[in-house]
């Protein structure tokens, strides 16, 4: 998840490749236990306790504590139960940890920590996004563009799992070159490669630009940690635009797709609209079971250019909430809120 972020060698960007990957590969060494209901728990918990980079923060935000989630699950755990029974322990107990990065993967089923998304409203309509591309849209690679009737241009990303290339950002920027500013919808974009993220940020700067910080772990305690290394961003060779730019966030804004959020942030011509994004800013590695099953779980926690925590997500710059009202009357009030920015 390459070459616009600085300076990370070359295994950090291979890393970066885990982001919101569903079946990551192994990160750190397995953990001795027998292949028991048991074995497999206490398995889990130690990999969580001794890699996982969340435990301060989360403590301090909603009193996260890791050896009493060991004590509360612990007597749930019996070398008789069910495979299935044991599953839904495992997935109760990273469920503790609230983050949207951390899964457990079995053949049979695939544990995940949804709420960060769920228990908030959508502020996105799929018919009224079609509304406004219309039939007549253009696409490249992942990205669909036209000019709405205002002389705005719209561009929306629906994942950074899609590729875009150079070229495809060449074509979709000189085509809306006329207009007086620019709206990037990435609602609903759940991540994927941050290189995809990476290289679309890259057309809004016009000089090296710090846009955040990472730390990596330096030993299994909670608090072994690097210092924090800075991450900068520099310009695409190629074209890049020079007007305002309004990007469209909501709660399902997640991964990579939140770090595009968070880069875009860091720029002076560039607006956030919408909602409070997803999260997810831990960088994801994983490992597995005595049984098999693999878990993934933040490693390396990420920050914005002002040292700040985004893994539950960061505020837009102009809140905005789709009403049943303008729904019903074909209106977008988070596009429309950004056209009117944009106008000014």
């Amino acid at each position: 998840m390459k070459n616009l972020l600085h300076p990370l060698p070359d295994l950090r960007h291979l890393l970066y490749l885990l982001c919101f990957c569903l079946f990551p590969i192994s990160c750190v060494d397995e953990v001795e236990h027998d292949n028991t209901p048991e074995g497999n728990f206490e398995s889990l918990w130690q990999i969580i306790d001794e890699h996982y980079c969340f435990f301060d923060y989360k403590q301090h935000e909603y009193g996260l504590d890791w050896n009493a989630v060991y004590n509360k699950y612990k007597v749930r755990v019996s070398n008789h139960m069910t495979t299935v029974q044991l599953f839904e322990v495992l997935t109760d107990m990273l469920a503790e940890l609230r983050d949207g990065h951390v899964n457990l993967n079995s053949s049979m089923d695939y544990g995940r920590y949804w709420t960060w998304h769920e228990a908030y409203p959508q502020n996105f309509s799929d018919s009224l996004q079609r509304r406004y591309l219309g039939t007549d849209y253009k696409i490249a690679a992942g990205l669909k563009y036209r000019v709405l009737d205002d002389n705005i241009g719209y561009i929306r990303y629906e994942s950074f799992l899609q590729g875009v290339g150079e070229g495809n950002l060449d074509e979709c920027l000189s085509y809306l070159a006329l207009c007086r500013g620019l709206i990037i919808d990435i609602r609903n974009n759940g991540g994927g490669d941050l290189t995809n993220a990476e290289k679309l940020a890259g057309r809004f700067v016009h000089e090296k630009t710090l846009v955040g910080y990472m730390q990596h772990k330096t030993g299994k305690g909670h608090n072994d940690f690097s210092s924090m290394e800075p991450r900068y961003l520099e310009p695409s060779s190629n074209i890049r635009w020079h007007k305002p730019v309004c990007v469209l966030t909501n709660r399902s804004v997640f991964s990579a797709a939140n770090d595009f959020a968070v880069i875009m942030h860091a720029l002076p011509m560039v607006k956030l609209v919408g909602d409070h994004t997803g999260g997810g800013s831990g960088m994801p590695m994983s490992s597995s079971l005595p049984n098999g099953w693999t878990v993934r779980f933040s490693a390396c926690p990420m920050f914005d250019a002002q040292k700040q925590q985004t893994e539950f997500g960061i505020d837009p710059d102009v809140n905005v909430a789709l009403t049943d009202e303008a729904t019903a009357q074909g209106r977008d009030l988070i596009i429309e809120t950004a056209r009117e920015l944009l106008i000014k």
